[in-house]
């Protein structure tokens, strides 16, 4: 049963609200000034109120009242919001943006905003947008000087680092799904100087893709959907390619067993996979596939399984545009071209061309893993499965 403060704030609130429908604020703020007296704690009239304050020309006194709902309830969102449109015009658009910033992260989801919200949260995005946009051009023209005292320097990481400081960017890390190895740098794609053998494997391209066209054809079949959850298993992002064959794969080796039946296709590409350094892991590595992704078709951001392994690209076949995403940086395709890179931070592709995009996967352990580590690897990983698997006693 509601108490009589409650009841008189609520006759209160009414009389205000009448009083405001005529535009007459002072009368509107004495009724809510006793309302608040009487129900010190309901942060539906200190909101009225600001409102009231707001409408008289009060953007200190409705800024007190928002702070009043905030200190009863901090995450009341629709008092957020109003704090940051107050702030916009009392300390100007750079203070708003960096308040709007924080509490965006506790917007609801664009299908579950109310109407009365969606162009607020529009503005207060955009207004964020905008203001870390002049944050790192601004930032950008106070290195200049500095920046161009070291003409001949590699700075892309440092370009990389201000947006993300701007906060135009986000910073990826590692995050593979199976192992994650402490110590080893969060590299997207790694300089092609430590791997002596690329330009070997580019040589090779024409043989590669004149095995892969063979079997295209003689063994269509044998391409099967990369993404194959079982039935009644989450499927996550992974919705529109599970068992499709969008994107599918003909498997040279996997999780570590050779797949005679595709080599016996491509032997020349077998013969010169086995004179790299791949990774050599009894039950997970090496990997090699032709992964085949079809036309207009996007793979969705993901991470691997590991930071212990690297991943090789080579392209074979490539009708138009097709795009690479690893972390901050996004990069073309080019025939003769390969690159290596961390797939356990995040990364996606896309075929924005009209046919197929064929290139060449495998794996080969992270350079920076010493000899003794990738064998503790091995073995501390195939020990896991067999912990699982009931081959080892739970004491």
């Amino acid at each position: 049963m509601a108490t009589t403060a409650a009841l008189e704030a609520d006759a209160l609130v009414k009389q205000a609200e009448a009083a405001l429908r005529q535009r007459d604020v002072n009368t509107a703020l004495g009724l809510l000034n006793r309302a608040e007296r009487a129900a010190p704690a309901d942060v539906s009239v200190k909101m009225l109120k600001a409102s009231a304050q707001r409408f008289a020309g009060d953007l200190d006194g409705a800024l007190a009242s928002i702070e009043g709902v905030l200190a009863i309830d901090p995450y009341h969102f629709l008092a957020l919001l109003s704090k940051g449109s107050l702030l916009e015009r009392l300390a100007g658009v750079r203070v708003a943006a960096r308040f709007y910033r924080d509490i965006l992260e506790a917007a609801p989801p664009e299908h579950e905003t109310p109407p009365g919200l969606a162009a607020p949260i529009a503005h207060a995005r955009r207004l964020v947008a905008e203001n870390t946009d002049a944050l790192a051009d601004y930032l950008r023209r106070q290195v200049e000087d500095v920046k161009s005292r070291h003409g001949g320097a590699s700075l892309g990481r440092f370009e990389e680092a201000l947006d993300i400081y701007a906060g135009r960017r986000k910073p990826f890390v590692q995050e593979p799904l199976l192992l994650h190895y402490p110590q080893l740098p969060a590299i997207p794609f790694y300089d092609r100087n430590l791997f002596p053998w690329l330009p070997q494997l580019e040589a090779a391209t024409d043989m590669i893709r004149g095995e892969l066209e063979v079997a295209l054809e003689k063994a269509r079949n044998d391409f099967a959907p990369y993404v194959a959850y079982p039935p009644g298993s989450p499927v996550g992002q992974w919705g529109e390619l599970n068992n499709s064959m969008n994107w599918r794969s003909l498997w040279l080796w996997k999780d570590g067993r050779r797949q005679d039946e595709a080599c016996a296709v491509c032997p020349g590409t077998t013969a010169l996979l086995e004179s790299l350094p791949l990774a050599d892991q009894p039950g997970f590595a090496p990997t090699a596939l032709f992964s085949a992704l079809e036309a207009n078709t996007r793979i969705p951001a993901h991470t691997g399984s590991t930071n212990t392994r690297l991943l090789v690209h080579l392209p074979l076949i490539l009708p138009g545009p097709a795009r690479f995403r690893v972390g901050n940086e996004t990069r073309d395709w080019k025939m003769g071209e390969a690159w290596v890179f961390d797939d356990s931070i995040n990364h996606e592709a896309w075929n924005d061309a009209d046919q197929l995009r064929v290139i060449l996967i495998f794996d080969i352990w992270n350079p920076f893993l010493s000899e003794a580590e990738r064998e503790l690897v091995t073995a501390m990983m195939n020990a896991r499965n067999s912990y699982y698997a009931g081959g080892a006693s739970p004491t």
